[in-house]
């Protein structure tokens, strides 16, 4: 048990330092050094970054499979699911103003590395992906639910950008009302009967 927590507070830190520092900033040595390990022990572990860089990868799928269930839970329809993926910005915009997005800044820090990993960690934008397009497909878009997925998607990552860019807290206040005056725009009409 003890080293299933370990292992754990390795992950989860590693995770931290990845998301502020970046991946090819943080040095396989400064992970065990936030967690107060003997080499010894953190190699018992993990013994490559990449290894490291994989355990992330699986913890954010596991966080965001978590996170998606419960706003399936906590969403009595699919426009307001919509907006628990919209408001995630308002949740989380010191951390986007300070680092960006999660997914995103790993994502691309991976792709221009061209690292082996890129593919896996594209994996947390697929999972966004199929759960937004569900949820069109619920709202009733039958057609064309993968495309405006693929804009809400686009749009948050754009807004995330800029963000950390600008750290203008009332303009991710602005563009997330205006994502939501979107999404109302997006339910279907009834035809009169």
């Amino acid at each position: 048990m003890v080293a299933t927590t370990t292992r754990q507070q390795v992950v989860e830190a590693a995770d931290k330092l990845f998301y502020e520092r970046g991946f090819e900033a943080t040095t396989f040595a400064d992970i065990p050094a936030v967690v107060g390990l003997s080499r010894g022990n953190f190699y018992y572990h993990f013994k490559t970054k990449d290894e490291i860089l994989e355990a992330v990868i699986a913890h954010r799928l596991s966080k965001t499979r978590a996170m998606l269930d419960a706003w399936e839970v906590e969403g009595k329809t699919p426009t307001d699911r919509i907006r628990s993926f919209i408001n995630i910005l308002i949740m989380n915009q010191s951390k986007i103003m300070a680092h960006g997005c999660p997914v995103g800044t790993l994502c691309n820090e991976l792709a221009k590395l061209d690292h082996v990993a890129k593919n896996r960690a594209a994996e947390l934008f697929t999972l966004f992906r199929d759960w937004l397009s569900r949820q069109f497909r619920d709202i009733g878009h039958d057609t064309g639910a993968d495309e405006l997925a693929m804009h809400i998607l686009m749009r948050s990552q754009g807004v995330a950008a800029l963000a950390t860019a600008f750290r203008d807290e009332a303009f991710v206040r602005r563009e997330v009302e205006d994502m939501c005056q979107w999404l109302a725009a997006q339910q279907p009409t009834s035809s009169p009967k």
